[in-house]
C-alpha cells in the first residue's frame, strides 16, 4: 500500500529534481584538459575502495548526458542537481581557465533550460583538485581563497542562466571523513588538520557566495550540509551527554556558524584545536543564505564511548530496524524532524531537500524491468514526512532524489546502487526502475495538482 503524501502541503512552483555529483558519474577523468582531483588519486590507490573501483568512467556522462537529459525528462523533473568538477575548469586549481571544460557545463545548462528543468549547481563536491592538494589542501587558507576564484570563473560563465548556487556539498564529509576518519579522500587521520580543513571548507562557503553574487547578480545562494537527528540510545546521563556530543559534531558545528552564532564553544573544548581564525572570517562565514540544503539519509542513536575519537559517542546498531543496503536505519520522521529544526531554530526561509535516498541491490529482471519495492517505500515515506513539515510550517521548496543514476559511490565503489534509473556499468544501459516510476507519478500529481 503506498504511503499516503499530502502534496497540497507543497507550494505549486515546487522543485522536483534528482540529484548527481560528477566524479560519480562523468568519466572521461583525463579527457579535454581536466587534471586528476583527490578522489582520482584516492581511488586509485590499492585498499581504498571496494573493489579496487574508481571514476575513470563511471557512467560516462560525460558522453551520454544527452541520454540522462532524456531520462529526465521521461521522469518529468522540473529540476537537477548537479556538480561541476573543479579539476575540468581549473585544471591548476587556480589559474588559467580550461575552456574545454567549462563549456561541457555551458552545453548541459542550456540543454537542461531547453528542456524545462532548472539546473541547480553545486560548486563542490569533493573533487579538489590534486595540485591544491600537494599544496596542502583544505587545511590550508589558500585552498579557501582558490575556492573564491573557481567559484567567480563558473558563476562568471553560468550565472545569467543559472539561479541556484550551491556552494559545498556535505563539507562534514570532506573535514571529517576525510581528514579524521580517512575512508573518504584524501584519506587523513589527523584531528588538528580535520578541524583546521572544516574552518577552512566554511571560510571558502563564505568567500565563494561573495563572489558568486558579485559575478551573477541575482544568484540564490546557499549551502549543503548532511545532518542527522541525534538520540541517546538509552536513558542514561552518559549517553544523553554523548548525543549532545554528537549533535555538535554532525549538526551544530556546521548550523551554527553560517547562521552567524560562531562555531559552537563545546565543541571547540572537545577538540583541542586551535581555530585558524583572523579578523572578519566569522562575518564571511555567515554570508547571508537565499537557501539551505538538507541531505537526509538515516538517525543516529548513539551511546558514551569515552575511549573512542572524538566526539566520544559511539552509534549503536538497533535491532528489528528497517534498514537500507547501506546498513543505514531507515526513519523517516527523522527528515520532518531536521526541517523544522532549521525552521524553528534557524529561522530557514527557504529549505530544499538536496539528497535523500536508498541503497538497494536491484538487479534487471528477465522482463527486463527493476523492482525495487524497498526504495518506493523509501521514496513515499520520506517524501510523506516532508509534506508533514511543509504543512507544519517547514518553508519547504524543492526536493532532489539521490540519485539519477546508479553511480561510483565513493569508497563504496558500483556495489551500492542508489539510482532511480539502473545502470549496466559494462554496456551502459539505463533502465528506469520502478522507483523512477513511482517518483514520476509523484511529479505529475502534484502537477496535475497545482495546476488545477
Amino acid at each position: 500500500m503506498s504511503e499516503p503524501i499530502d502534496l497540497a502541503a507543497l507550494p505549486n512552483d515546487f522543485l522536483w529534481g534528482t540529484a548527481t555529483a560528477a566524479y560519480q558519474i562523468e568519466g572521461a577523468v583525463a579527457e579535454d584538459g581536466r587534471s586528476p582531483s583527490i578522489w582520482d588519486t584516492f581511488s586509485h590507490t590499492p585498499g581504498k575502495t571496494a573493489g579496487g573501483d574508481t571514476g575513470d568512467v563511471a557512467c560516462d556522462h560525460y558522453h551520454r548526458w544527452p541520454e540522462d537529459l532524456a531520462l529526465m525528462r521521461q521522469l518529468g523533473v522540473n529540476a537537477y542537481r548537479l556538480s561541476v568538477a573543479w579539476p575540468r575548469v581549473l585544471p591548476g586549481g587556480d589559474g588559467p581557465v580550461n575552456a574545454k571544460g567549462l563549456a561541457f557545463y555551458d552545453r548541459l545548462v542550456d540543454a537542461l533550460l531547453e528542456a524545462g528543468i532548472t539546473p541547480s549547481v553545486t560548486l563542490y563536491h569533493w573533487d579538489l583538485p590534486q595540485v591544491l592538494q600537494d599544496r596542502g589542501g583544505w587545511p590550508e587558507r589558500d585552498t579557501a581563497h582558490a575556492f573564491a576564484e573557481y567559484a567567480s570563473v563558473v558563476a562568471g560563465r553560468l550565472g545569467d542562466r543559472v539561479k541556484l548556487w550551491t556552494t559545498l556539498n556535505e563539507p562534514l564529509c570532506s573535514a571529517w571523513i576525510g581528514h579524521l576518519e580517512g575512508s573518504m579522500a584524501p584519506g587523513w587521520t589527523d584531528l588538528t588538520a580535520a578541524v583546521r580543513a572544516s574552518y577552512h571548507l566554511l571560510l571558502g562557503h563564505g568567500l565563494a557566495a561573495q563572489a558568486v553574487r558579485a559575478a551573477a547578480p541575482g544568484a540564490e545562494v546557499g549551502i549543503v550540509n548532511n545532518l542527522s537527528t541525534v538520540h541517546p540510545a538509552t536513558d542514561s546521563p552518559e549517553d544523553a551527554a554523548a548525543a549532545r556530543r554528537q549533535d555538535g559534531h554532525v549538526n551544530r558545528w556546521w548550523l551554527d556558524p553560517v547562521h552567524g552564532r560562531g562555531f559552537p564553544a563545546d565543541m571547540r573544548e572537545l577538540y583541542g584545536v586551535e581555530l585558524p581564525e583572523k579578523p572578519g572570517d566569522l562575518e564571511t562565514i555567515a554570508a547571508p543564505l537565499d537557501w539551505i540544503g538538507l541531505n537526509y539519509y538515516f538517525p543516529a542513536y548513539v551511546i558514551d564511548d569515552p575511549q573512542g575519537p572524538v566526539p566520544h559517542a559511539r552509534a549503536v546498531r538497533r535491532e528489528g530496524v528497517a534498514r537500507t543496503g547501506m546498513d543505514w536505519e531507515i526513519e523517516p520522521e527523522g527528515i520532518e524532524a531536521l526541517l523544522l529544526r532549521l525552521t524553528e531554530d534557524y529561522g530557514a526561509r527557504r529549505i530544499y531537500v538536496t539528497e535523500n535516498g536508498s541503497s538497494f541491490p536491484d538487479t534487471v529482471g528477465p522482463d527486463g524491468t527493476v523492482h525495487d519495492p524497498e526504495r518506493r517505500a523509501y521514496l513515499e515515506s520520506h517524501l510523506a514526512a516532508c509534506a508533514s513539515a511543509a504543512r507544519k510550517g517547514a518553508p519547504l521548496a524543492g526536493y532532489f532524489a539521490w540519485s539519477l543514476l546508479d553511480n561510483f559511490e565513493w569508497a563504496y565503489g558500483y556495489d551500492k546502487r542508489f539510482g532511480l534509473i539502473h545502470v549496466d556499468y559494462e554496456t551502459q544501459r539505463r533502465t528506469v526502475k520502478s522507483s523512477g516510476r513511482r517518483y514520476a507519478e509523484i511529479v505529475d500529481a502534484h502537477r496535475k495538482l497545482a495546476t488545477g
